[in-house]
């Protein structure tokens, strides 16, 4: 009996021959196959489906407008998290340890970080831009070039990097959980705590500030996206084109109203549960904090899809890539947009 004991322990152990490892979360083999299947798919979906759009706009002049290079820049942060981040954070969960040391470990974190803020500054950001150019077309052919956009993309790569990186090797966000961090350290995990100064500061800056931006810009012009359909719709005159003006008002209003249910399923439960944790003595547990995780990843294997699929011009460029690079058949390297 006690050998079988011991026997059962050691493999429930992330490091079996170190008295201070962590327990190895016990799952059927068939479980983790299915849990490695779903993730390995979302993972492809993330950095492939995010690569389609980078390839799509760099390769087509059409679609090098300043609202396509922002989308540009989201893409190469979503695929940056599939391909760097999202691998090791699926071995985590799935085996419930984490095997590449404490150095590693707050790479990994700083790089999640980065990643995640830099997509939702993106997102914020096409919403300004998208704003901006149907409230104010004028302002927005003179001030809002490529160049501009440049800038403000730069400045989201750079505070999202500095942002992340000096939080996680600094350690504030650990100042007064020192008691309580070693009372629950094991050999094996790898968990980015926050304090109750920066588990407030950290979902504004990050998601609650952005988001609201986000979600006011993109209701209102949700409203007018509605209100010119149905001015539209409702003219004698006009015949098929003011039909087809209507249909691409609606559309771009459902486009809009997907963007912002995604992104609110996907990012509001883990920064909510982030701000609140450290009131209530950190009582989410660590598989539910790790779902939430996912749940926001998932925004980034979505937004190829929403940015993407969801527009003519991409759908064409896509179907043009994919006949020729893949299928071998030859096409025109330009787009004709109806």
């Amino acid at each position: 009996m006690t050998s079988n004991e011991t026997d059962t322990q050691i493999v429930f152990l992330c490091y079996p021959l170190r008295p201070d490892s962590c327990l190895k979360v016990p799952r059927y083999v068939m479980v983790k196959v299915a849990m490695y299947a779903f993730l390995v798919l979302m993972i492809l979906t993330t950095v492939f489906g995010n690569l389609l759009i980078i390839i799509s706009i760099s390769h087509f002049k059409q679609l090098q407008s300043p609202t396509h290079l922002i989308v540009r820049s989201l893409a190469a942060s979503d695929c940056l998290l599939g391909s760097l981040v999202m691998p090791y954070s699926m071995v985590r969960s799935v085996e419930g340890c984490w095997y590449l040391g404490e150095f590693v470990c707050k790479v990994h974190s700083s790089l999640d970080m980065t990643f995640c803020i830099s997509s939702i500054l993106h997102l914020s950001l096409i919403s300004v831009d998208r704003y901006w150019a149907i409230f104010d077309p004028l302002r927005y052919k003179i001030r809002v070039t490529n160049n501009t956009v440049t800038v403000f993309t730069t400045f989201i790569w750079l505070f999202s990097f500095l942002y992340s990186f000096s939080i996680v090797f600094s350690g504030v966000n650990k100042i007064g959980l020192e008691s309580f961090i070693m009372q629950f350290y094991c050999a094996g995990s790898c968990v980015l705590v926050f304090n109750k100064q920066w588990g407030i500061i950290c979902p504004i800056l990050t998601f609650f500030l952005p988001g609201t931006i986000m979600s006011s810009l993109y209701m209102k012009i949700f409203y007018v996206a509605q209100k010119h359909a149905k001015v539209m719709s409702e003219r004698v005159t006009g015949g098929l084109k003011s039909q087809s003006s209507a249909h691409r008002e609606r559309k771009a209003a459902k486009t809009l109203a997907i963007v912002m249910c995604v992104f609110l399923f996907c990012w509001l439960p883990n920064f909510t549960a982030a701000a609140l944790d450290p009131f209530f003595n950190f009582w989410t547990p660590a598989v539910v904090f790790d779902a939430l995780f996912w749940f926001g990843y998932f925004n980034s294997t979505c937004n190829p899809l929403i940015y993407g699929f969801f527009y003519p011009c991409f759908q064409k460029a896509f179907k043009i890539l994919i006949s020729t690079y893949i299928c071998g058949i030859k096409h025109s390297n330009t787009l004709i947009f109806e």
